[in-house]
This record gives C-alpha cells, sequence and structure tokens, in this order.
C-alpha cells in the first residue's frame, strides 16, 4: 500500500501552518517541494565540496566534477537515453526549448518552412519557436485542441508537408492535464522525416518516460517540478542531432581548442555547456531521480489518479463551477472557473485558508483564448498529497464562493 503519511517525513516544507492553517499546497504543477535528502545534498556541496567542475586538478574540483557527471548518468539512466552524451544540462524546460529553436532552427529552418506546435503548448514552447520563425522567414503552424482538452492529434498530417521542419507537442498539458497520443505524433512525423520535440516539464514527473521506446528526437523537462533543485533542467536529444546542430552560446568548458581565427568545440555533451554549469543544481537533480528511484512509481502514479478522481467529482458538485480538460488518462491537474467569481479572488481567499493554487492563465494564453477566458485556478496534486487534502480544497472552494456571491 502507498504510504503518504511516510512520503509526507520526507519532505519538511509541508509541516507548517499558513496564517494558522495546515498547508494545503497544491501548486505543483508550478514547482515541487524537495526532499531531505535534495536539501541534504545540496546543504553538504556547499558547506563542504563546493569547486568549479572539470577544470582544477585539487579535490574538490576532482569530487564536483564527478559527481556531477555520475548525475549526467543517473539522469540518462532514467529516461533510457542511449548514452550520456545525449543528455545535456541547462537551467530548466524554457533554456532547452530555446537551445533547441535557436540551434536545430539555425541548423534547419530558412524562408518558406514551417513549425508546428500544439494548441496546448506552454508559452515557452511557443514564444521561442515564434522568434525563430520570425528571424529564419518560416511559418508557426498550429495544432488545435477539443473542448474537452483532447489534442486533435488526427489532424497533424493535413497541417504538415514538405516544408515541414519540426513538431513540436507537451507529453502533459500543464492546464488541462491533457496526455497527448503522443507515439502518434511521432510516427506520423517520423513518416515525412519530421523530428519532433516533447515538453515534458508535466509528463516526467507524472508517468515518467521512456525516450528510446517513445522515439522523440528532443525531450526537455526542468528539475523544480520533479522534486528537484530550482534553475536545473535537462535537454535529451538523440546524438546525431547533437552532432549536427552548432552550440547555442560560447564560453568556457565547450571548446576543445580556442585561437582568433578558428574555435574546435568540445565533445557531446559539453559543447552545449558554455560557461560554469549549475553543478550544484545537476548533482541535487541527480539525488532528486535517485529519491523516486526508490519509491514504487506505479503506487505513485495510482495514488495522484485517486486524488484527480476525487478532486474532479467532489469539485464538480459546485454549482456553477466547469472543469477544463476532461480526456481520459490526464495527469493529476485540475483548472477550474466558477461562474460569477474571478479566480483571483478565489485563489486570495482559500490562500488564507492555507490552501496554494495557481491562478491566471498559466502561461499557457492561447488556452485561455480558446475558452474565450482571462484565467482559470489550477490545483495540480503531487505525490505527498492526502485525501483529507482534497476535502480542505472543495471546503475552501465552497467558503470562497459563498463570500463571494
Amino acid at each position: 500500500m502507498f504510504d503518504v503519511k511516510k512520503i509526507r517525513e520526507e519532505f519538511p516544507i509541508l509541516n507548517q501552518q499558513i496564517y494558522g492553517k495546515p498547508l494545503v499546497y497544491l501548486d505543483n504543477g508550478a514547482t515541487a517541494q524537495k526532499p531531505k535528502s535534495v536539501i541534504e545534498i545540496i546543504d553538504v556541496l556547499h558547506n563542504k565540496l563546493n569547486a568549479n567542475i572539470h577544470r582544477g586538478v585539487h579535490y574538490l574540483s576532482e569530487q564536483c566534477t564527478e559527481q556531477y557527471e555520475q548525475a549526467r548518468g543517473r539522469i540518462c539512466r532514467f529516461l533510457n537515453a542511449a548514452s550520456p552524451r545525449e543528455i545535456v544540462f541547462t537551467s530548466g524546460t524554457t533554456a532547452s526549448i530555446n537551445l533547441v529553436a535557436y540551434s536545430y532552427g539555425q541548423l534547419s529552418i530558412n524562408q518558406g518552412d514551417n513549425v508546428i506546435v500544439s494548441e496546448m503548448e506552454h508559452h515557452a514552447d511557443i514564444v521561442s519557436w515564434q522568434l525563430v520563425c520570425a528571424m529564419r522567414g518560416a511559418e508557426l503552424r498550429v495544432l488545435p485542441f477539443e473542448d474537452d482538452g483532447r489534442l486533435a492529434v488526427e489532424k497533424l498530417p493535413q497541417l504538415m508537408d514538405e516544408r515541414t521542419k519540426i513538431v513540436c507537442v507537451t507529453q502533459a498539458s500543464n492546464v488541462l492535464g491533457t496526455t497527448p497520443d503522443l507515439k502518434y505524433v511521432i510516427n506520423v512525423a517520423h513518416s515525412a522525416g519530421v523530428p519532433v520535440l516533447v515538453d515534458g516539464a508535466q509528463g516526467v514527473v507524472h508517468g515518467g518516460v521512456d525516450v528510446r521506446e517513445l522515439d522523440c528526437d528532443f525531450y526537455v523537462f526542468s528539475g523544480h517540478k520533479l522534486y528537484g533543485p530550482t534553475g536545473i533542467g535537462v535537454l535529451y536529444a538523440k546524438e546525431k542531432w547533437l552532432e549536427q546542430m552548432p552550440p547555442f552560446m560560447g564560453g568556457g568548458d565547450m571548446v576543445k581548442t580556442v585561437t582568433f581565427a578558428h574555435t574546435d568545440y568540445a565533445e557531446l555533451p559539453l559543447k552545449f555547456e558554455a560557461g560554469t554549469s549549475n553543478y550544484i543544481g545537476a548533482i541535487g537533480l541527480g539525488e532528486a531521480v535517485n529519491f523516486l528511484q526508490g519509491l514504487d512509481m506505479t503506487s505513485v502514479a495510482e495514488h495522484e489518479n485517486r486524488l484527480l478522481q476525487l478532486a474532479t467529482e467532489k469539485l464538480s458538485t459546485i454549482d456553477g463551477l466547469r472543469i477544463y480538460g476532461n480526456c481520459p488518462n490526464k495527469c493529476a491537474i485540475v483548472s477550474f472557473t466558477v461562474e460569477g467569481t474571478h479566480p483571483y479572488d478565489l485563489g486570495m481567499i482559500m490562500d488564507k485558508m492555507g490552501v496554494a493554487v495557481r491562478t491566471g492563465t498559466h502561461c499557457a494564453e492561447p488556452i485561455m483564448t480558446h475558452y474565450g477566458l482571462t484565467g482559470m485556478i489550477r490545483a495540480s496534486f503531487a505525490m505527498y498529497n492526502t485525501e483529507d487534502e482534497i476535502g480542505t480544497l472543495y471546503d475552501s472552494v465552497v467558503k470562497a464562493v459563498s463570500m463571494l456571491r
């Protein structure tokens, strides 16, 4: 049986009160809390082992370098990548997408070409490609979703043509919870020789990924949504693409030899890791992955799904409340509005009852436009949330609505 009480003991931040009420943290889609093992390894690094990696021959540098590369190997195995050479550390999902957009864009996207993104993408996967399309004279095309939150993947073939250069799609919508049929998308794209980038920021923590089984070309995620530190993220890319793509940034550690006439770049993956990497963040992320691999992730997924179903059932009984995204197999996210109230007002009152939710556009404004809204409330669940907390969520919404009405 999944022991949520035991899990909660690993997360110190949860044991506190907000405005005199026990904290009910339901903003995990924005950032997850950190287990003690991650907090402790970061503390040890700062106190005893801090030194720049890949540069020094002294003990501290060698220890940090070893742990940094061990973290890369651990993440490689976690994703089932073919080689650590395919794992690039970045500052997060946004940085990973921008790296691909600019580097792959410089390699492959030209005047008259097109890039396809889904209508439910995070701004990071929209704006990055908009910028590159504007610079390269290419067109941004949009794969739509239906009102129930289902991505209309069957419309992909008619959007594609011989000038399509890449397809970009989320593994799980950070607003709707939708988990699109990625295998279909990838098969359609690959049949035309088009690579696929998958935004795994939400998906990697709700179900994980096997990048070789999925056969995506690029996969990106952030450490802080995976119970790791902030300021660290990962780009997985097939080695064939990383070999062809030019560096995104220049600087130290990504070079082999430098003269004023010519520079030879370092071997993969350092070619894409210019400057001093966030080695403490990377090691912390490696520990977060180690923490997760010590759990029964099937039981974690079942627990989160129970929370999702309970929240959906209870919230649906509230008069005037509408939940957005009702597809089967969605991840543990519930976004909603309540007729006659504003999301910000609801969220502020719920906060005073100790309930932390997200309000606004959730960095996915086209989804709001689709429904004719300016914002929603989002409750996003993690392994440490409880059924009692779902009850508190329900009670807080009921009380907030009654006050506002």
